[in-house]
């Protein structure tokens, strides 16, 4: 392998290095995005425990905020609980926008590799293609003529290599990010009619 890489010369660098931050990204986000980082099983019985307790206090929201994601849509429902339902919600919303955002962490990089790769691999194709034609200008020069080939087959082949892995995980990626998402959303509103309906329930009348 480090024969070919040495032969294709400086046209293959690029990938290479593409290759690397694309594999990093992929490993990096495979651990970040694990449903039980994001979505700790259990977690939304666990709040609803508390709150049928009574034992919500603002250390138990913040160690609820720091646990995951979901914990800190949980735990900003939970610090607006005296403002009105549509305050609520607002601020529960606003707090899964940062949280998507924070979700998809490099995954424009991750994309972008995945539509530059081609690209870089192409160049490498026209310089093989200039090596080939430089070898006949010249005169014939089979061994020239082989060198422009291969820098021109070799360069396509691992442009696809790259950016094949690269877009499938990007889109993986952001279908999980979204389950994750709608799922955040449907448990944050289960908590916010438990806290609401008992707000509603304790109103003297």
């Amino acid at each position: 392998m480090f024969a070919i890489v040495q032969a294709i010369g400086w046209p293959i660098w690029p990938l290479l290095a593409a290759s690397v931050v694309a594999l990093t990204l992929i490993i990096e986000r495979s651990i970040a995005l694990r449903r039980e980082k994001v979505i700790p099983e259990s977690l939304l019985q666990d709040v609803l425990n508390l709150v049928a307790r009574k034992q919500v206090s603002p250390e138990v929201i913040l160690k609820l905020e720091r646990s995951s994601p979901l914990g800190r849509v949980l735990a900003t429902a939970l610090r607006n609980v005296r403002a009105p339902r549509a305050i609520a919600g607002a601020a529960v919303a606003n707090t899964g926008g940062h949280i998507a955002h924070d979700l998809s962490r490099y995954l424009s990089l991750l994309g972008s590799i995945g539509s530059i790769a081609p690209l870089l691999g192409l160049l490498g194709t026209v310089i093989g293609m200039i090596d080939i034609f430089a070898s006949q200008q010249a005169g014939s020069n089979p061994q020239q003529l082989a060198h422009g080939i291969s820098i021109a087959l070799y360069c396509t082949a691992f442009g696809i290599i790259v950016a094949v892995p690269s877009v499938l995980f990007y889109r993986h990626f952001r279908s999980r990010i979204e389950d994750f998402l709608v799922e955040m959303e449907d448990q944050s509103q289960r908590l916010l009619e438990v806290l609401f309906a008992d707000r509603y329930d304790a109103t003297p009348r």
